[in-house]
């Protein structure tokens, strides 16, 4: 067995954060939660080195003279900017919140509408290549959304206010199937890993 010293820590601290929520005794709470505060300090080391490692490749980029990308300047620019601000203003501030809301909602918004364009695009490919009655109903369902989240049929009469809201509501069901999938998913790869069937940490 590979590192069997990272893989008996690894089982270690997910029995004792397991039990922690199963078995809430006294002398396991605060090792629950020193653990689960080293883990969230290691995110966000981690996250650093990798916002270091993309300004660092960006950097390299932009100095490149065969391969030069021209965003790269405006994405370093926009980091230090926003880097700077955030340490002066804090992110608390109110006007910075504004600057940073007024630039990420188009952003998040035209990335969803992009999104919407490709489902539009992917409904009408599987219904030419693989033709049936689940991909027809994925490209009606998907145009129907668009539509009413657009507004175009929201007002088409005034007895269509209770359908409108209960098709509004069906993403919601969509959305929690995800989540419980995801949910799931986590589960039974944090048991791999407590029983040692996966080792992602020996490399």
């Amino acid at each position: 067995m590979k590192a069997p010293v990272a893989v008996a820590v690894a089982i270690a601290i997910g029995l004792i954060i397991l039990s922690g929520y199963f078995f809430p005794l006294p002398f396991l709470e605060p090792i629950r939660i020193t653990l689960l505060g080293w883990a969230v300090s290691l995110i966000g080391m981690a996250t650093l080195i990798g916002i270091v490692y993309l300004i660092k490749n960006q950097w390299r980029s932009m100095r490149s003279k065969e391969q030069k990308n021209f965003y790269s300047p405006v994405l370093i620019f926009a980091f230090l900017i926003t880097l700077v601000a955030g340490l002066v203003l804090t992110p608390a501030n109110s006007g910075f919140q504004k600057v940073l809301t007024s630039i990420q909602v188009p952003v998040e918004t035209s990335l969803l509408a992009v999104v919407s364009v490709v489902l539009v695009i992917a409904g009408f490919r599987l219904i030419k290549q693989k033709k049936g009655w689940m991909s027809v109903i994925f490209l009606a369902s998907a145009i129907l959304y668009l539509l009413i989240g657009s507004g175009i049929i929201f007002n088409i009469d005034g007895g269509s206010d209770g359908l409108i809201g209960f098709l509004n509501h069906l993403p919601i069901a969509g959305g929690r199937g995800i989540l419980i999938g995801v949910a799931l998913g986590s589960l039974v790869t944090g048991l791999k890993i407590i029983f040692g069937a996966e080792r992602p940490y020996s490399g």
